[in-house]
């Protein structure tokens, strides 16, 4: 059963990080009608003032159709100071050696992207409207959810390694809206969602990390949006939000199956088959440790 597109709307991403000296993190917003799309993008430092400015400026008046957040997020937003299920299933096998990993949520500058991405998530939820959370992995009654660009990208190429060096997502993000790539660009990844219309300025004119990072996010928030996702992770710690599987290769979803297998194998609850409204399987666990995949689209 073949889903409606989505005409018109717009989702937010913001990439956060914890300088209040440098401008070290961005909002995106992504924005669409029947013919064209757009992005627009402001960068700004970890201060209340600065985040609250960039945020009601960038993300406008009209509702939100979803969030999505580059930190660690759980339920109600509050610190959680533990290794979770979502960074475990992302930081083994092929997945470290080709992709790398997000950082653990107790680690010294895990616990300032927590901090930081709560202070986003809360900031977003005062200043805006959001769309109310219609997917099962919701860590709140709004569509808020968690981004992690590197993983995000990382699955949909199909030789990561041959790509590393410096910062990982901007090799990623170079290669997929190259012209020349074998891979999914990101232009034909959002037509698949939205449909084909006109970009009104390029993807590939975003050079500076964050944005492209904060870009990335608004991805994120897209697949929500649209229903078309993966999310990996609990009910407990949360959940990272990737592409759903037809924009996965091969190699990773094998890899991100087997990881999840390892973490239910270690004494996580046993896995199960959910159905999406449309009528879709969506695999995963009751509690723990769960992957839930939306399909193709048309399928």
């Amino acid at each position: 059963m073949k889903r409606a597109r989505i005409s018109e709307g717009k989702v937010l991403g913001i990439d956060v990080g914890w300088s209040e000296e440098r401008k070290s993190s961005a909002v995106c917003r992504l924005s669409w009608n029947r013919e064209s799309i757009a992005w627009k993008v402001r960068r700004f430092r970890a201060n209340d003032d600065d985040r609250s400015e960039a945020i009601r400026e960038v993300a406008g008046t009209s509702e939100l159709l979803a969030v999505a957040v580059d930190g660690p997020l759980s339920s109600g937003f509050d610190t959680i100071g533990r290794y979770r299920s979502a960074e475990r299933i992302l930081s083994r096998g092929e997945l470290a050696k080709r992709i790398g990993k997000p950082g653990q949520a107790n680690s010294g500058n895990g616990r300032k992207l927590n901090k930081q991405a709560n202070l986003a998530a809360k900031t977003v939820k005062r200043l805006c409207r959001i769309r109310q959370a219609s997917h099962d992995e919701r860590i709140d009654k709004r569509a808020v959810v968690e981004a992690f660009p590197t993983s995000f990208l990382g699955v949909m190429v199909r030789c990561p390694a041959g790509l590393s060096g410096g910062a990982r997502s901007d090799h990623y993000f170079s290669h997929l809206v190259g012209h020349e790539t074998p891979d999914r660009t990101l232009a034909e990844f959002v037509g698949c969602l939205l449909g084909s219309k006109d970009w009104e300025e390029p993807v590939h004119s975003l050079t500076n990390h964050d944005d492209r990072a904060a870009f990335v996010c608004a991805l994120t928030a897209l697949c929500i949006a649209c229903a078309e996702y993966t999310a990996v992770g609990d009910c407990e710690d949360g959940w990272i939000v990737l592409p759903p599987r037809w924009a996965f290769e091969e190699w990773a979803w094998k890899a991100v199956e087997a990881n999840e297998s390892l973490e239910k194998g270690e004494s996580r609850p046993r896995a199960s088959v959910q159905q999406t409204p449309a009528g879709r399987p969506q695999r995963g666990a009751t509690a723990q440790a769960r992957l839930s995949e939306s399909t193709m689209p048309g399928g």
